[in-house]
Order: C-alpha cells, then structure tokens, then sequence
C-alpha cells in the first residue's frame, strides 16, 4: 500500500489549550481508518488541521506527496481532500440538487454549472435522494440531510474523504444504509477516515482503527488488537465492552 497522508509531530492549541500533541500517523490508500476516542480527545479538530480549518502550530502534513501544513481549505479541496461535518448545515433554501453542485464547483471552479448539476444527479442518485433533488434543503428529514451532505462531499471529487460522526441521531435502519454506503465508496477506492462513536460501525467497516485521547494518539492498529488495548479500555471503551468483546478476533 502506498501513503496518500502522513502527520509528523502535528500540534494544535487553542488560547493555550492543547488540542492535538504532536500526532503522528499515515494513512495508506484505499484504507478505511476509524478514528475514535472520548468527547473533547481531539478527533474533529485533527480534521479540521488537516483541512486547513484550523492550522497546526507545529508539525508537518503531506497529503498526496504534497506538504499541505498551511493551505487553504479552498486549496486543500482542489487536491482531493474532502469531508462532511458533524453538525450539518446546508444551504435551506437551495434545492437538495443546487447543495450537490455548489460543492463540485467549490472544489472545481473551471467547471460550468450545467456540468456541475449533472454530476450532482448523480451523487444524489447514489445516496438515495434522487426523488429529492429539486426539494429544498431545508425541508429534509435529518437521515436525508445526512445522506445530502455525503453527496456533496463526494461532488468535490475526494481521493480521500473524511466522515465525521455520519451516523449521529439516525436510527438502526438509517444507520444501516449509511453502513452500506461507506462500504460502497471504499470498494470504489476512495480512502476513507471516519470519526466514529458506534463500535458496531467501526468494526464492520473499517480495515484500522487510530484512537486520540487528550490530544494525544495512544493506539493504532488492527481493529482486534485496539478493542483489547488496556489504554483503549481506559480511556474510552470501559471494561464492560472489553470483557464483552474479549473473543473477538
């Protein structure tokens, strides 16, 4: 496997609060890399570094052979970096299909938006909304919303696409289908990290799991083997799950 993402010693801080201590980690193409721990460890924020939303203070980030520590967000999208976000937030007024097609056009600006709305069909077709293109945001159910912003995350054309907490509020239906979906998009070759808190999820999709805690990663590695690390158990799963989950693997 080759290495499309690479943190060395990557720090970030907050008005003196340490959100991320020199996290080092590389993800490989074609991975799909479950990135977990407690409320507050960190998870979102290393995306958001990665991204460019909130820099690092310290560190080095390569992304595709590139070091992308100080770009943009816009920048970082233009080479197939992508995400959704936890709290989702479309444009309401814009229909289900103009959501779609503003993304692609973020993400590629020579790209007319005639091209743009077909490529957005198309990423609606895939996560079921189809029947909803020319609906308002707005009026979407959450499970919808969620399915929306997967779309427009995929319309930016991601050669690695993180997930942030794309299950949050869904029941075990909805829950299932966005399984599905994940398992699609990582067979089509799109490397995958998702932020994750249903252990389920994790283990049925993800080929590694990455664990922050206080900032500080403190495991990687093969899903069996991080479920049963006592400093995973501590920090995050408990002993109840532990024992519960001892005969895995």
């Amino acid at each position: 496997m080759s290495e499309i993402l690479h943190l060395s010693n990557v720090s970030r801080n907050f008005s003196g609060l340490q959100a991320l201590r020199e996290v080092t980690i590389s993800v490989n193409k074609g991975e799909v890399v479950g990135l977990i721990g407690p409320n507050g460890a960190g998870k979102t924020t290393l995306v958001n570094t990665i991204c460019g939303v909130t820099p690092a203070n310290a560190g080095v980030i390569t992304f595709d052979g590139k070091d992308i520590t100080h770009l943009k967000v816009y920048q970082a999208a233009r080479l197939g970096l992508s995400r959704t976000f936890q709290i989702v937030q479309p444009f309401g007024e814009f229909t289900a299909l103009d959501n779609v097609a503003a993304a692609a056009l973020f993400s590629q600006p020579g790209e007319s938006l005639k091209s743009a709305r077909e490529e957005a069909r198309t990423h609606l077709a895939f996560v079921g909304l189809d029947a909803q293109a020319d609906q308002s945001a707005a009026t979407l159910t959450l499970a919808m919303r969620k399915r929306l912003e997967l779309a427009k995350a995929l319309a930016m054309k991601p050669k690695l696409l993180f997930l942030d907490e794309v299950n949050a509020g869904l029941n075990s239906a909805e829950v299932e289908r966005a399984t599905t979906l994940i398992h699609q998009l990582a067979s089509s070759g799109i490397t995958i990290v998702m932020i994750e808190h249903l252990m389920k999820v994790v283990l049925n999709v993800c080929t590694r799991i990455a664990v922050l805690h206080n900032g500080q990663l403190i495991a990687d590695g093969q899903p069996r083997d991080v479920i049963k690390n006592p400093a995973v158990v501590d920090a995050y799963l408990g002993q109840q799950y532990a024992q519960r989950n001892s005969g895995r693997g």
